[in-house]
């Protein structure tokens, strides 16, 4: 028989009752917090969690066991871990669950959550669900995209000030060509910058205009940055750009998420200048949500203005003039027009 964790909890979230069972279950024993400590985080942060999520086909990374001592996610590979990523709507979703029917990079298709009502981000956290990870896209047109994700990873020999100080060179870029960045900490060591951007181009658009920005980065900051996609490549001391964060069912953990790691963090919305003195450590589901009430969404103001990419594409086909081309997709991709060879190099050269 199934331990129990305490009586089910009924919560009004707006117009609807979400009933949460286990609720004393621990989601991070080594802090401490319980399954209903993370599902009031997400009722705590609300407004920012669904303006993140609002219309967008989401993945949802669901941990029903909680984030304990050896707990793995299952992986493409075919790993089957104690978490996994639910990529279509789970059977059983109450009739208020709003979705949306999207294509994978192989062809198949499903249909995703796509929230449009905060009972349904607080549903899907009473299933286990962690992290949110929802597609640059909304569900009325989910081929155009309207947001570039540009995902600064440290690299050995390098932590989150690192990737701060690329994030500061990249809003100084973003700047010049008129565009406004939203900076965000990733609930790791990284950063993440959004950029509203007009409905008018599709993935592969979105992917080359991060992989010019990347480019121009390295050039600024050279021995800083890097683009290369294989880790044997990257120099030592770089912070890895990941433009492939754009391409087609690629996601990234959104605002307000909380991450599956022992010290329950959460990717948090800062300003350009609290980004500068910030902690990765510094927003748990704990810290998060009162820095909500007192400070609101730092990513309140969004939705305000889209930018053109027409430049950042122009600096992509200049760079392919200049015989730099396509760069790898990741290894789950069908093979991608006009795309360099697939291969790790190491595995080439001792091949050939």
């Amino acid at each position: 028989m199934a331990p129990s964790f305490g009586a089910p909890v009924e919560l009004a979230v707006g117009e609807h009752v979400v009933r949460v069972s286990n609720p004393d279950k621990p989601y991070f024993p080594e802090v401490g917090i319980t399954k209903l400590e993370v599902v009031r985080h997400y009722i705590d942060c609300g407004e920012g969690i669904l303006r993140a999520l609002r219309d967008r086909p989401t993945t949802l990374e669901r941990w029903p066991g909680g984030v304990v001592e050896g707990a793995r996610i299952s992986t493409r590979e075919g790993f089957k871990g104690e978490a996994f990523y639910q990529k279509r709507v789970p059977q059983g979703a109450p009739p208020y669950v709003a979705t949306a029917h999207i294509t994978f990079p192989s062809g198949r298709t499903a249909d995703e959550v796509a929230p449009d009502d905060l009972a349904v981000v607080v549903w899907a956290a009473q299933l286990g669900t962690i992290t949110f990870h929802p597609w640059p896209v909304r569900k009325d047109d989910v081929e155009r995209p309207d947001e570039l994700r540009l995902d600064l990873d440290p690299g050995p020999g390098t932590d989150f000030s690192d990737a701060v100080e690329v994030a500061a060179e990249l809003n100084g870029l973003l700047g010049e060509l008129g565009m406004t960045g939203w900076p965000k900490t990733s609930g790791g060591r990284g950063v993440h910058v959004y950029v509203r951007v007009e409905r008018r181009w599709g993935f592969i658009d979105l992917r080359h205009a991060a992989i010019a920005v990347g480019r121009e980065l390295e050039r600024r900051m050279p021995g800083r940055v890097t683009t290369k996609w294989w880790k044997e490549e990257r120099p030592p001391g770089t912070v890895f750009l990941d433009y492939n964060q754009n391409a087609r069912d690629r996601t990234i953990a959104s605002a307000y998420s909380v991450r599956p790691r022992a010290h329950a963090p959460v990717s948090m919305p800062v300003t350009w200048d609290e980004l500068t003195e910030a902690s990765p450590f510094d927003f748990t589901v704990r810290t998060a949500g009162r820095r909500f009430a007192e400070v609101g969404d730092r990513h309140a103001g969004i939705d305000e203005s889209a930018f053109d990419l027409s430049v950042l594409l122009e600096w992509y086909e200049r760079d392919q003039r200049d015989g730099l081309g396509d760069m790898p997709y990741p290894p789950d991709y069908p093979k991608m027009p006009g795309e360099p060879m697939r291969v790790q190099p190491s595995r080439k050269r001792s091949e050939h």
